[in-house]
């Protein structure tokens, strides 16, 4: 594993055809290395826009993204893709093939020895919790919902990404599950040390996970910070509002789920 990925967003703008707004306006925002940053904020402030912007599944209309320098609009899309993992709540796993085949599919199309590729199968379903012996030939429909969100990771983990773009990856997951895949995650990406973007409506699952939160509103960064500076000291009413950092009750309860979750990190 190489590490995280810096990731740079200056200006980035982007609007879907026929819209008469952007669906984001003027981002400007930087992720170190190996950070955790959540993108947090209601359905249609822009957050999975950004996200997919990274990829090049949403194409700016004005700015730029560089990865680890590099303008992300100068590297073939494709090529692109293949070295970032990428997880979405509905999982996308197909259905046709084994659990060991679903991990496998970037690292055969980046042409592994087969060797290679049956290690890593092995290693990433160890990771994620789900035995070797027992998950590598089943198929996804002999799967519960969170043991394929587990596959899900795996796979977006397979190529070892230097950046890794999770969009509602647990949204459809009961909470005891959800909690469980939510600790895994980031004991797995700071032993990895993957540059990690995850979008959320929910505002617990944000201040638990978050290295950094970036708080969005109508296309725009409305606040950022950690979890400790936007409670302590937030950027707007809004931010104050959506994170109840006036509330004492709640914000002890979610430094309670945030310590408990992450522990000793």
């Amino acid at each position: 594993m190489n590490g995280g990925a810096a990731l740079r967003f200056v200006a980035a703008s982007a609007r879907y055809p026929g819209a008469d707004r952007d669906a984001i306006a003027e981002i400007d925002l930087d992720v170190a290395p190996g950070e955790f940053v959540v993108l947090l904020g209601p359905s249609g402030c822009g957050k999975s826009t950004l996200l997919r912007t990274v990829n090049r599944l949403v194409a700016l209309a004005r700015g730029r993204i560089e990865l680890d320098g590099a303008d992300v609009a100068a590297t073939d899309p494709v090529t692109l893709r293949r070295g970032i993992g990428y997880a979405i709540q509905a999982v996308g796993l197909f259905a046709h093939m084994s659990v060991a085949r679903n991990v496998a599919v970037v690292p055969s199309l980046l042409g592994w020895e087969p060797a290679r590729i049956a290690a890593r199968v092995d290693e990433l379903l160890a990771l994620v919790r789900l035995d070797p012996a027992r998950y590598r030939d089943r198929f996804p429909r002999a799967l519960s919902g969170g043991e394929a969100q587990r596959v899900g990771v795996a796979r977006a983990l397979a190529a070892e990404p230097r950046v890794l773009l999770m969009d509602e990856p647990f949204g459809a997951v009961d909470a005891i599950v959800r909690t469980e895949l939510q600790r895994e995650l980031i004991d797995i990406v700071a032993r990895l040390g993957t540059t990690t973007l995850f979008v959320t409506h929910d505002v617990e699952e944000a201040l638990r996970l978050a290295d950094r939160l970036v708080v969005m509103r109508d296309g725009r960064i409305e606040g950022q910070g950690t979890v400790e500076e936007l409670l302590e000291a937030p950027a707007s009413p809004y931010v104050r509002a959506l994170l109840r950092a006036d509330d004492p009750i709640d914000r002890a309860y979610f430094e309670h789920a945030r310590s408990a979750l992450r522990g000793s990190r």
